[in-house]
């Protein structure tokens, strides 16, 4: 009998660590800035700039129609920060919670998030549980679950939540074998009561009028090291607002071979766990890290940003800007 799994997303850094392709970490990918490009510099990379002007003085207060309570946000700029003091209940309807496959209910938090104004490149750094960044609306991004199994696992019994860190790390997108309880915006609870997003946030583009037969450039958050966060479309070449727009691709596939020690693939299929993928540069749209330098209508000068897509990893797994 396949099991179902409790949303609690928490993961050891250090069992993050070992799940993460550190390799593919240290290149330069497709689209990506020059080593001393960042923030909304223009196309030489050499000029950081602040992003003081976008997202500050943002304040939401909107009733959330399933959970008929209110979504609160607010963002602000002040002395090289921007900073986030939020709820974490989301603006727009989510899927039922508690659910046979998630136990958890959304309970409002207490969110306080901080990044700067002036996001630089530095080298590309995993992201480390619950730190990835936030959407505007007060609920984080977390690419990670602490879904795991041992290496060599017999059979799906063999996973747990709970026991030592494993290099088998499950994802909550992308395969049916473990039940993770994630609605349809990509998004479930932790156990203390925290939602949260594993990927595209469809109902924000939804309301911002984004869909495939009219696709839409929509900013969705900022991450922790201060670059801004988007959502599925972007335009065709990155530095050319004239270009048009399209459903941009990660840069990632599935290996051809599992890791040694990996469960079977016929207990446990390929596209289960974050090392079965691998990072080859240019074969998407964007680089290592989800993310790509280019233009975007809150950014014309350009900068480096990144994407939630449609294909792992979702949301990106490493920072591409220097953390304070």
């Amino acid at each position: 009998m396949k099991p179902t799994w409790p949303a609690a997303c928490k993961i050891s850094a250090a069992a993050f660590a070992i799940a993460l392709l550190c390799s593919a970490c240290a290149s330069e990918g497709s689209g990506a800035p020059a080593p001393d490009s960042g923030g909304n510099s223009g196309s030489d990379g050499t000029k950081p700039i602040t992003t003081a002007d976008v997202v500050c003085g943002l304040s939401k207060v909107v009733l959330n129609p399933t959970l008929g309570v209110t979504s609160q946000a607010t963002w602000s700029c002040a002395n090289g920060a921007r900073t986030l003091s939020a709820n974490g209940i989301p603006d727009h309807a989510v899927g039922v919670f508690p659910n046979p496959e998630n136990p958890n209910a959304i309970t409002a938090q207490a969110v306080q998030f901080t990044a700067t104004l002036t996001p630089t490149a530095s080298t590309p750094q995993m992201v480390t549980p619950w730190r990835l960044g936030y959407h505007l609306n007060g609920v984080k991004f977390d690419p990670l679950t602490a879904g795991s199994c041992p290496a060599n696992a017999k059979s799906v019994s063999d996973c747990t939540f709970i026991g030592p860190p494993s290099q088998f790390g499950l994802l909550a997108l992308g395969q049916s074998l473990f039940k993770f309880g994630v609605d349809q915006n990509n998004g479930h609870v932790q156990p203390d009561g925290a939602y949260h997003y594993h990927g595209v946030p469809e109902a924000t583009l939804t309301a911002a009028g984004a869909s495939a037969a009219t696709p839409k450039i929509v900013l969705i958050g900022f991450a922790a090291d201060g670059y801004p966060i988007y959502a599925r479309f972007g335009y065709a070449k990155a530095t050319e607002a004239s270009s048009g727009l399209k459903t941009l691709a990660s840069s990632y596939r599935l290996k051809a071979n599992p890791d040694p020690g990996r469960p079977a693939v016929s207990v446990i299929p390929m596209g289960a766990f974050t090392v079965d993928y691998e990072y080859v540069p240019g074969l998407g749209d964007l680089d290592e890290c989800n993310g790509r330098f280019g233009v975007t209508p809150e950014f014309p000068k350009g900068i480096y940003h990144y994407y939630a897509t449609d294909a792992f990893p979702y949301l990106p797994n490493c920072w591409k800007g220097a953390l304070p």
